[in-house]
């Protein structure tokens, strides 16, 4: 678990998501976790030692060496019936919660959102590839079979993920029927099926231009073949019954350039889905909430706005 310490729960992540909503922590309740899995994960791999969190530089506030899965709850005092199941990125070989993952769980949480952060396993810490895939349906069939309990509409239940944790959400979403392990308890009946989409910087292809990310390493290795970059890439697998997705990116982006999102919006469009993508001019990489001097900012409000005018979907 993490130390106290570490607990990204205030600081600069809280600061950020309340200095853009107006809103107080008095909204909203203490944060609580839901472990995935009663024992050991299935998936082969593990690790050893601690779980770490990372300090100063670009992986501050980042989790890795995750030995147990589980879900971060951030409960709304007034829920609004949505809920939302949040990938940080990081590459696979960490997890950007303190300047993605949480400060949009936070935002969300005081706008009414029932809010999942999921700290998922990690190749990189030596689990299988399919690891973090495996949890991100596991988590989804959790929040669905407990959806009463939280006051969340079955049908209102969705994920979001930043750059490799796009790639997450985006595969979850698209591949949900993929059975990618075995299990029988009350949680396995559930449809891990997002019911939208969000994506945020996402890595979508694995495939030339795009073969120099953290993501393509440590899902397919350095020398992939053809149907291993095929098979991993979000484009690949765009369907007419694909959940409703919006996508956004920076312009700027030298990571995730807009040509992942561009290449999954045009897949979901010619399959006759319903997709929106927002490319803003300026922002980078890993801006999670942006901050208030960057059009990207607006991104929250948008997204609510959007899911909100799919009230019949």
């Amino acid at each position: 678990m993490i130390a106290r310490r570490s607990v990204l729960s205030g600081g600069a992540g809280l600061a950020l998501a309340l200095g853009l909503t107006g809103l107080t922590p008095a909204l909203a309740h203490d944060t609580e976790e839901i472990m995935l899995w009663p024992g050991t994960p299935p998936g082969k791999g593990g690790v050893s030692g601690p779980e770490k969190i990372g300090g100063e530089g670009s992986g501050f506030g980042a989790v890795s060496n995750i030995a147990s899965p589980r879900m971060r709850v951030y409960r709304p005092n007034v829920a609004n019936g949505a809920a939302v199941i949040i990938c940080g990125g990081g590459g696979y070989f960490r997890i950007q919660l303190w300047k993605e993952s949480t400060p949009v769980a936070k935002w969300l949480q005081l706008r009414g959102y029932t809010v999942f952060e999921l700290i998922y396993r990690l190749p990189n810490d030596g689990w299988d590839a399919t690891a973090p895939f495996i949890d991100a349906q596991r988590a989804m069939k959790i929040v669905r079979t407990r959806a009463t309990e939280f006051s969340i509409r079955p049908n209102r239940i969705g994920i979001m993920g930043m750059s490799a944790g796009g790639h997450l959400a985006g595969y979850t979403a698209l591949r949900s029927d993929q059975r990618l392990y075995e299990g029988s308890d009350s949680f396995e009946q559930a449809s891990a099926r997002p019911d939208f989409a969000v994506l945020l910087f996402p890595v979508v292809s694995l495939r030339k231009p795009y073969d120099t990310t953290r993501t393509r390493r440590e899902i397919i290795g350095s020398d992939p073949n053809k149907a291993a970059q095929e098979a991993w890439s979000l484009d690949t697998h765009a369907s007419s019954d694909a959940p409703p997705t919006i996508i956004f990116s920076a312009a700027d982006d030298p990571i995730t350039p807009p040509g992942h999102g561009i290449a999954l919006f045009q897949a979901l469009v010619a399959k006759g889905a319903a997709a929106e993508l927002h490319i803003f001019e300026e922002g980078g990489h890993g801006w999670g909430l942006g901050t208030s001097d960057q059009i990207l900012s607006q991104w929250p409000e948008i997204f609510d706005t959007w899911l909100n005018k799919r009230k019949q979907d």
